[in-house]
This record gives C-alpha cells, sequence and structure tokens, in this order.
C-alpha cells in the first residue's frame, strides 16, 4: 500500500487526467522503494504514519522526477545526482549499516 495516494502525487504535478493513472501509480510505487531503501527502512513501517513531511515531499519529487523523465537515462550517475533535493530531504532519516 502506498503512503503517497495518487490523488496527492496528482495534485503536486498538477495532473488532471486519469489517462495515465496505472503507470503514474507505479511511479510512485517505484519512488517509494527507492526512498526506502535509501534511508534504509520499508515507508510502510516506518514509526509515523504518514512519515515525516521531509521523507514525503522526497517521494513526490522523486515520483515526479520519473514521471517527467520516462525515458532518459544517465550512465555513471544515480538518481540522487538528477533530483539534487533528495539527498538533503532524507539525509537526517538514513539509517547507516556496517
Amino acid at each position: 500500500m502506498s503512503i503517497l495516494t495518487l490523488d496527492d502525487f496528482k495534485a503536486h504535478a498538477n495532473i488532471i487526467t486519469t489517462d495515465e493513472d496505472a503507470m503514474i501509480q507505479g511511479k510512485i510505487d517505484a519512488a517509494e522503494a527507492w526512498v526506502g531503501s535509501f534511508i534504509g527502512q520499508s515507508l510502510s513501517s516506518y514509526p509515523t504514519q504518514p512519515p515525516d513531511a521531509p521523507i514525503m515531499e522526497a517521494v513526490k519529487q522523486l515520483a515526479a522526477h520519473l514521471y517527467n523523465n520516462r525515458e532518459s537515462v544517465f550512465v555513471g550517475t544515480s538518481i540522487a545526482d538528477n533530483c539534487p533535493g533528495l539527498s538533503g530531504l532524507l539525509a537526517p532519516y538514513r539509517q547507516w549499516n556496517f
């Protein structure tokens, strides 16, 4: 189950049609999985629901990036390089495991 609803994302991205809802949901799911992996904790099991505002903003920004750049491939870079705000939003929540 997504922590970011389709309607909330569509409001964030100013999308008013329903034509691409299934594809958009896939972008939300991918963004949530990436953010969870980056911070080291599944968002569905995060201690507060919904997660803190910076985490939610990171999911929105990443889902919007994935939606707007569906075909882009940048060899040798990470998604955080292409969405520079992500690291700043998520750094306080990242769990380092060695």
